[in-house]
């Protein structure tokens, strides 16, 4: 449900062809066609329309009774022509399709026209100069050329990953050195590219390195979660180049060439302390880089971009957080778990499965996409973050599958001291819920161990007050209740056990 809001953004405020959109978010072209006209026909304002929830999104885009559009024949585009003309320097898609209406008022609409250009350039001869809109497209590439730096602390000598990105339309470079190239340094690299630019693109065209690509072939293009939120933060698309496709990519091979000559090989002979200091030798070697003027254009690339500037989106007001991401399911405790934690959740979310975002200041937990809960991180080990408004009224459940009576209940049958166990964890716990997860472990290993076993060590288990599901499991595999000395557990648990005849019967 959420590649829908996701298509329509990047269609009708990033204003990407449907091709482009499709790799984007792995969904065929025919459907994010689809998407998109039953969205025009709503004649909503698409800021608006996206604030709604999934649920009434979906209603007002796939009506019980709706009708396909008609079709009518229109003239086309002169491709030939407009692939001359998008070569040159200032000529936009806009400006073309603008001069195509004048000729053909019924004519195609401005995205239906990129969308045909596209397709025609693809039948064209494929060797052909790549040409590249501005402002559309950034490229994104590591330098196989690195720079080692001596750790001021342990001396150990380290190597700085080279992070390139170059935009299409004017060739201006940006360069980053990181300790990796681990995803949390791909997103800053990203951010800090964005700013050094002062806008976004509206693709980005990274290579598949496992921080931004997962999977792509045949089937489709599966993109990293945290980079697709990135994408989503500053409004643009993924892109990837093909694998073993280098034209797809080779203004950015360019680039990291140009890179390594002009600035990477000055650092031959210098040696860095930190990565923060080599980006501090980056930053004026950068410049003068930008400025070369170029013999086959005439400019430089800051002169070029000067321009290219004014095709790029606005940056947001707010700079993105990286924030990783999983899947859990809400537990009994109307909690989930994160790195051995729990967070609260509004109680009626009992059993669903949640989105988990975290940074290391903030824990977001989203229900389809829409933000349910919000906590402080918390790193203290089987800590709890629970808010009151998550509980349910009066500390009950009207619908609970579980409950202190039927946990008591289930413990009496396998005998006393289990019943007497489950009865202390439910009072020593904040809310009894929250210890609900781990009794119903405990009663489980009847289930391994046998109901006897289970209530022997449960009895040895509340003379040392140990109350934790591994520690339960230790006493279990180890037989501990059997080696007390003074024979605690033995005197006391087994001599009374109703099987046992006792010395009398001997009499």
């Amino acid at each position: 449900m959420r590649k829908i809001k996701d298509i329509l953004k990047l269609r009708f405020i990033t204003e990407i062809s449907y091709r482009q959109i499709s790799r984007a978010v792995d969904v065929p072209s025919s459907t994010v066609s689809d998407y998109c006209k039953r969205f025009e026909i709503t004649n909503n304002e698409i800021n608006e329309f996206l604030t709604q929830d999934e649920d009434e999104i979906y209603k007002q885009l796939f009506p019980e009774k709706s009708k396909a559009d008609k079709t009518t024949s229109r003239a086309l585009p002169n491709f030939e022509y407009i692939h001359k003309e998008i070569a040159k320097k200032g000529v936009t898609f806009e400006l073309l399709w603008m001069e195509y209406r004048e000729e053909e008022p019924q004519g195609y609409a401005l995205s239906t026209f990129k969308e045909l250009y596209h397709k025609f350039k693809k039948k064209v001869d494929p060797t052909m100069r790549q040409t590249y809109i501005p402002g559309h497209q950034m490229f994104i590439d590591y330098s196989g050329l690195i720079v080692s730096y001596n750790d001021s602390l342990t001396g150990e000598t380290l190597k700085a990953q080279i992070f390139v990105t170059v935009l299409g339309g004017s060739g201006c470079a940006f360069v980053h050195a990181t300790p990796s190239q681990k995803q949390e340094y791909f997103i800053k690299s990203h951010i800090l590219a964005y700013e050094f630019y002062g806008g976004v693109p509206k693709i980005n065209v990274p290579d598949n390195l496992k921080s931004a690509i997962i999977s792509n072939n045949k089937k489709g293009i599966v993109v990293n979660e945290s980079y697709a939120e990135l994408c989503r933060h500053y409004n643009c698309a993924v892109e990837p180049a093909r694998p073993k496709k280098p034209q797809d990519k080779g203004i950015v091979e360019q680039a990291v060439q140009g890179i390594q000559r002009w600035i990477l090989a000055v650092f031959r002979n210098r040696t860095f302390f930190s990565v923060d200091e080599i980006n501090q030798a980056i930053a004026p070697l950068l410049d003068k880089y930008n400025s070369k003027v170029s013999r086959h254009l005439g400019a430089s690339r800051y002169q070029l971009f000067e321009e290219e500037k004014l095709q790029l989106q606005a940056l947001p007001a707010n700079r993105f957080i990286y924030k990783e991401i999983k899947i859990a399911t809400v537990d009994l405790s109307y909690h989930v778990k994160l790195i051995d934690s729990y967070y609260s959740v509004p109680f009626k979310y009992l059993g669903e499965k949640v989105e988990v975002k975290y940074s290391t200041a903030l824990v977001e937990i989203y229900y389809k996409s829409k933000l349910v809960a919000t906590h402080p991180r918390i790193s203290r080990v089987n800590a709890k973050s629970t808010l009151d408004e998550h509980m349910p009224r009066n500390h009950q459940y009207q619908n609970e599958r579980m409950n202190p009576g039927r946990l008591l209940n289930w413990a009496m049958t396998i005998g006393e001291h289990t019943r007497e166990f489950v009865q202390r964890r439910l009072d020593t716990a904040d809310y009894p819920a929250n210890a609900y997860t781990s009794i119903i472990a405990i009663l489980n290993k009847a289930k391994i161990y046998g109901k006897t076993e289970l209530d022997l060590a449960l009895a040895y288990a509340l003379s040392i007050n140990a109350s934790r599901v591994k520690s339960i499991e230790s006493i279990l595999d180890k037989k501990l209740y059997l080696q007390v000395s003074n024979n605690i557990v033995t005197n006391n648990v087994l001599n009374n056990h109703e099987n046992i005849r006792g010395k009398d019967y001997y009499k």
